[in-house]
């Protein structure tokens, strides 16, 4: 993946220009693709797309249809559609002979080397399992390779489903061509070449064969979404199997390998407006060791979705499932409750479209004549039953109904379908059915006197209203006593590496480097996480950090620490997991330690699941009351599956209940306590440096389960 390509409002703008000037190009036709009667010709096309993606195919149609080949068909005609492979049905069984799920950080160097990194025997052992979708996109390209190679074709193309052709493509293609091939000789000029592709970003030294065309390029070239493909060529890769990693980083390793050419400027490019449905394995590395630096981490845009959305059904039959579900596609979804709050069951009965949420669930009070009411009410509603009923034939409901049975072997399908959006590229969820939850009004939290929201994100897992209140569960289950773990933090004046690992990695807001070195034990058995200007390839400042090796569904997370006090620096103490990201905060801003920051990021879905939306979350910040710097004191996060509160020195300060901004996160996470330095001015501060070295003190840390 080329780290380097985020679109951006510019690269969009210049987009939309190219593909609505390029149509004046209908009907060009080219020299360099023909059907047999020219020996040495493009005389194949693959078009690699999923089964599921029929607007893609639909799209690249109208991309050859406009452009004809030299006996005047069009590229459509020499046109082969190739069923990609899907990454929810691999198994390893279906590849363990063709590819290698893993790759090195010194692969990914040897790519798009980076001044940080070097390649070393620390790169070459930083392992990275590729995603599903990595996986299926090689495979596919693996076996079109095959098909070439069998074939009786010279040259093929090969096209994945997202692209589209330049502007005076037929007319760059063909002075490509006349450039690489000689039509009268029966002998492969290449192996492969490049029409569509990034470079790294480095200067090439390649020899230039012409100003349209490089040979043997010596630097990374990212994207194998348009490339020529000789069947020499075809058999070379076969040989060379298996691939490792994704399939355009395994092709660059290659290159030494194989005859390449690259023209000058890619004639082939994909489209930006489509948003991409690949999981990049090397993002999450590249974020730890600190190359990867932007504070917005990537997402696919959320898209428009049909609501409300009514799920009905009986208990045990997937309906928490189906909450998910809907949740991960980017609903605002109200499940697992006995009624709605007043507040919002009046809005949805008045007919108004600016409620709280816009798919509910197993609600209680939503039995099926309040579904025909909503009929009624929204037109465009639509309604999920898991089990079935003799009222849901009724002809209210008409085309506007989907019934799910609990054993479908492919839900997303179905409701990607019914509900008109796009298939996910996660797993469906696969949860216990939580049953209705009882609720209680009025809501009773604790909340401090004076609390301070900052600004939230803004994503479907976040009410904005300052009206809402949140929803309060009156479950015994929140009371039930637990057994207590305490876990141990000391073991002989020093740290319990059992239990604790100290970080050497970073994230991309952090502009310290996290050092095993920069955490000390002193004789009062006091662990001090230490920032200093210490300078590192990839960062000015080194600092402290440790984190838990366990992870924790729930529990009593509590540090008696001294936080540092200078600005541009936060001490956390926090919860926190990636795929889907969820988090528990509480920050020490080191601009104003009088305050506390508590905070919560939630992303839907089941381990693995790759919703990472949100850089601010929703900070709130609450007055304490004296200055935490001058001593040690106790800060907790209690932690139930449907209320978090925070306490200082054993009083409760804060508390958030479901929905309230947030849902409560439900899934395992580490518990971390570090020192960082914030690369936001506007949330930590400038940095003064006279203050620097600094440290946060931890004199004690306790976990019950």
């Amino acid at each position: 993946m080329n780290t380097k390509s985020l679109s951006n409002f510019l690269v969009r703008l210049r987009h939309k220009i190219l593909i609505s000037t390029r149509f004046l190009e209908v009907n060009t036709k080219f020299n360099s693709f023909a059907l047999q009667q020219l020996n040495n010709s493009i005389q194949r096309i693959y078009v690699i797309n999923l089964d599921r993606k029929p607007d893609r195919w639909n799209q690249i149609t109208r991309e050859l249809k406009r452009i004809r080949e030299w006996s005047g068909k069009s590229l459509f005609s020499i046109t082969r559609r190739f069923s990609a492979i899907d990454a929810r049905y691999v198994s390893k069984r279906d590849y363990i002979d063709v590819l290698k799920p893993e790759y090195s950080l010194a692969d990914q160097l040897r790519v798009e080397p980076s001044p940080y990194v070097t390649v070393d025997y620390k790169s070459e052992s930083n392992n990275i399992l590729m995603s599903p979708q990595e996986i299926a996109i090689a495979l596919s390209h693996i076996e079109v390779w095959k098909l070439i190679a069998s074939s009786n074709i010279p040259y093929t193309l090969i096209l994945e489903d997202d692209v589209y052709f330049c502007r005076n493509f037929s007319k760059s293609a063909d002075s490509l061509w006349n450039l690489v091939v000689d039509q009268n000789s029966k002998k492969t000029a290449f192996d492969l070449l490049y029409l569509s592709f990034q470079e790294v970003g480095i200067q090439s030294l390649s020899k230039k064969l012409s100003t349209n065309l490089v040979h043997k390029p010596d630097c990374g070239l990212w994207q194998a979404s348009g490339y020529v493909l000789s069947r020499e060529g075809a058999k070379k890769l076969i040989r060379l199997l298996p691939a490792y990693g994704p399939v355009d980083l395994w092709l660059n390793l290659q290159f030494s390998k194989l005859d390449v050419l690259v023209a000058q400027q890619p004639i082939i490019e994909q489209r930006v407006d489509i948003p991409s449905t690949n999981n990049y394995s090397i993002m999450s590395v590249l974020s730890q060791i600190g190359i990867y630096t932007s504070d917005k981490p990537l997402v696919n845009q959320l898209q428009k979705l049909i609501s409300p959305i009514f799920v009905y059904g009986k208990h045990g039959t997937g309906l928490s499932s189906i909450a998910k579900a809907l949740s991960m596609l980017g609903y605002t979804c109200c499940s697992d409750i006995n009624q709605l709050p007043p507040s919002e069951i009046n809005k949805l009965l008045a007919g108004k479209y600016n409620t709280t949420f816009n798919s509910y669930v197993n609600i209680g009070s939503f039995y099926l004549d309040m579904l025909i009411k909503m009929t009624k009410i929204y037109p465009k509603a639509r309604f999920i039953f898991t089990s079935y009923n003799k009222q849901q034939s009724s002809p209210v409901f008409q085309n506007r109904k989907l019934y799910l049975p609990q054993k479908h072997s492919d839900k997303w399908e179905i409701i990607s379908k019914f509900l008109n959006c796009a298939y996910p590229a996660f797993s469906y969820p696969i949860c216990k059915d939580i049953g209705q939850r009882k609720i209680k009004f009025p809501v009773s939290v604790v909340k401090n006197n004076l609390p301070k929201h900052l600004k939230f994100d803004t994503s479907p897992w976040i009410v904005q209203s300052k009206v809402w209140h949140g929803i309060f569960i009156d479950d015994v289950r929140q009371n039930r006593g637990s057994t207590t773990t305490i876990v141990e933090w000391i073991n002989n004046s020093r740290i319990n590496d059992k239990c604790w690992k100290l970080r050497d990695d970073t994230f991309p807001s952090n502009l310290a480097i996290f050092s095993p070195n920069n955490v000390t034990m002193d004789d009062l058995k006091i662990l001090n996480l230490n920032l200093k200007k210490q300078s590192s390839p990839v960062r000015s400042f080194s600092s402290g950090a440790i984190s838990t090796r366990q992870t924790y569904l729930y529990g009593r997370f509590a540090a008696k620490i001294r936080p540092s006090n200078v600005s541009g620096l936060i001490t956390g103490i926090f919860l926190h997991r990636n795929s889907p990201h969820q988090e528990i905060d509480i920050e020490f801003l080191g601009k104003d330690t009088t305050k506390i920051l508590v905070n919560v990021f939630y992303n839907p879905g089941v381990n693995g699941t790759k919703l990472e939306y949100g850089y601010r979350g929703t900070p709130t910040l609450i007055e304490l009351g004296f200055d935490a710097s001058k001593n040690f004191h106790s800060y907790e996060i209690e932690w139930k599956e449907n209320i978090i509160s925070w306490f200082v020195n054993g009083k409760v300060v804060y508390q958030r209940i479901l929905w309230n901004p947030t849902p409560i996160p439900d899934l395992p996470m580490e518990f971390n306590i570090n020192l960082w330095y914030s690369r936001s001015k506007e949330l930590a501060g400038n940095i003064d440096l006279s203050k620097i070295p600094s440290n946060t003190g931890i004199k004690s840390i306790c976990i019950k389960q």
